[in-house]
């Protein structure tokens, strides 16, 4: 077998995330996981002045257990796996977003995405489509923290660059 590459062969992008047309409803993807650590939690606050006595002060005695962490940290390190894994290169924008946070994720938890695409809707130009999906975001005890419903605008396979 010929290691050669001909000029006919095409050469597939790594990484490329799904087109619309090859997701369907009902189909359930996972990220990996993610481990939320303390430089996570203090960039996180200093970039977005959430400076709540909450995640600052290490000796505050609150009701929660650990070091508590910014529902949105959390939902945007779940979006960021989400990225590189279902979307890269074929998501264009995110059209509605509903969200519950369920419990706490606290520094030194592991959060991974669930997710299940719910609908599909063909748009009339430019070969898009707007993919509905639900996402459970659970802890490394399988205890789901966070739930969210994403509505995003997805390319087509004619639309994605090659």
């Amino acid at each position: 077998m010929s290691h050669t590459a001909s000029s006919a062969t095409a050469v597939i992008q790594l990484g490329q995330g799904y087109t619309w047309e090859q997701l369907h409803p009902g189909m359930r993807l996972r990220t990996f996981g993610r481990t939320v650590t303390e430089a996570d939690l203090v960039g996180f606050i200093n970039v977005t002045g959430m400076l709540e006595t909450l995640f600052i002060d290490t000796t505050w005695d609150g009701a929660m257990r650990g070091r508590p962490v910014p529902g949105a940290l959390t939902y945007t390190l779940i979006e960021g796996l989400i990225l590189q894994s279902m979307i890269q290169g074929t998501g264009l924008a995110m059209l509605e977003l509903t969200q519950t946070i369920e419990a706490p994720v606290c520094v030194g938890d592991t959060v991974h995405g669930e997710i299940e695409v719910t609908a599909i809707r063909p748009t009339s130009r430019h070969n898009r489509a707007v993919v509905t999906s639900r996402i459970d975001v659970m802890n490394q005890a399988g205890q789901r923290v966070m739930t969210y419903t994403a509505t995003r605008l997805l390319a087509g396979a004619a639309a994605t660059p090659a």
